[in-house]
């Protein structure tokens, strides 16, 4: 499965959240701050295909 399209909405007082249908999976409060790209990308593939590799995201683990 791929991703089609990615939106950002204002929000206010400093809310930073990424959800994916109902599914919070970034909150700049809980997780302390904004997102690597490199995190991201792996939470969302988390989530749409688990199974994809993501080259060399993946392959550089620590």
């Amino acid at each position: 499965m791929d991703l089609a399209e990615v939106s950002l909405s204002p929000a206010s007082k400093g809310v930073f959240q990424i959800f994916y249908d109902d599914k919070l999976i970034w909150c700049r409060v809980k997780d302390g701050g904004f997102p690597e790209a490199k995190e991201l990308k792996k939470r969302v593939r988390d989530l749409l295909d688990p199974t994809r590799d993501l080259g060399h995201i993946d392959k550089h683990q620590s």
